[in-house]
């Protein structure tokens, strides 16, 4: 079987390319593709190709290149020694763009809350297929509140309203934040994070927002900052947004550390700066590690289910994956217009 997949040749460049799939082997299954979510922060790093030695960015892209980790699929064909997956099941994993893929499944128990191999979910028929795309980032952005520390009643600041902020905005409107101010320069991103929690919205570079933010806090500062645009510049001024002894979550990460600068105030003010990353989960609940991968990304089911997520209006493109060489590269040029784009996979024959 044939099945076309998203390929960067080399560093700026995009194509569609076509290989053969074979039939599952022995524990595994073979899916179509119904919808994939593209990260436009990542995978746009990844396709500008400009990294720093030594960074996990250079030793990970290296071209051909082939993006995505955010799919939903349908099981068409199950291997032998597959029991808890049936053909017609759909299922959210970390799959590359591609039409047609196979997945190793491994340790077969529960349903959409517990994985069925390494990062396989089965959707239950009240999540749609592109609410499903969105768990892997899902996690990574759950993840990073807990390792923030965010205590009910606190002021957050969140730094950068693409995908990560706003689901970051979400999860900080459901665990109680007394107040949540988004700083981005791009009106409409604003205007989603308002409508998903945010009670403060400054259209305003980071670097412009330190007068705005001591006047909504009343000199006390945000306890929390999130910096969610992986751009070397913010770090330092995103530092000058933090009360003393306040913390700094570094969500977004540059390709590009050494342009990065501290600046002021990180000893003075007693600062911690977190990083986070999406991979820095365990894959299973132990009593030592109850907020696994299945774990949050059963929270993000629920709270979609319950009504306490949506990212059904976050989605602002749609577009046949043949279409995929020029969005990227219109991307690349310029993302302000976009916070979810989607590859419709159901679009080819």
């Amino acid at each position: 079987m044939k099945s076309k997949y998203v390929v960067y040749p080399k560093a700026q460049e995009v194509a569609v390319w076509e290989e053969e799939i074979e039939p599952p082997q022995e524990g595994e299954i073979l899916c179509k593709a119904e919808k994939s979510l593209i990260s436009i922060g990542t995978e746009l790093h990844c396709l500008r190709g400009q990294t720093d030695p030594g960074t996990n960015w250079f030793d990970w892209v290296k071209y051909p290149f082939r993006p995505g980790y955010s799919m939903v699929g349908r099981v068409l064909e199950v291997g032998k020694g597959v029991k808890s997956v049936k053909e017609g099941d759909r299922i959210a994993n970390y799959g590359l763009h591609q039409q047609y893929y196979k997945v190793q499944v491994e340790h077969l128990e529960k349903r959409y809350d517990i994985p069925l191999g390494i990062g396989i979910y089965i959707l239950s028929d009240g999540i749609s297929s592109e609410e499903g795309t969105w768990r892997s980032l899902a996690v990574t952005t759950q993840s990073a509140v807990r390792r923030a520390e965010f205590q009910f009643g606190e002021t957050v600041g969140v730094i950068g309203l693409g995908i990560l902020g706003q689901l970051v905005t979400q999860y900080l409107a459901a665990a109680g934040a007394r107040r949540i101010i988004a700083i981005d320069p791009v009106a409409h991103r604003l205007e989603l994070a308002r409508q998903h929690g945010a009670t403060h919205t400054l259209q305003l570079s980071a670097q412009d927002a330190l007068d705005p933010v001591r006047e909504i806090t009343s000199g006390w500062m945000l306890d929390v900052v999130f910096e969610v645009t992986g751009h070397p510049a913010v770090l330092s001024p995103a530092i000058q947004l933090v009360r003393r002894l306040g913390r700094l979550l570094l969500l977004g990460d540059t390709p590009i550390p050494s342009q990065q600068h501290l600046g002021p105030g990180v000893v003075f003010k007693s600062i911690a700066i977190l990083g986070i990353h999406g991979y820095q989960v365990p894959d299973k609940r132990t009593e030592y590690t109850p907020w696994s991968v299945e774990e949050m990304s059963g929270v993000f089911f629920d709270y979609l289910l319950r009504g306490r997520m949506n990212v059904k209006d976050l989605v602002t493109h749609r577009i046949s994956p043949l279409q995929a060489p020029e969005t990227y590269l219109g991307l690349l040029q310029d993302r302000s217009a976009a916070v979810g784009v989607i590859l419709d996979w159901e679009q080819l024959a």
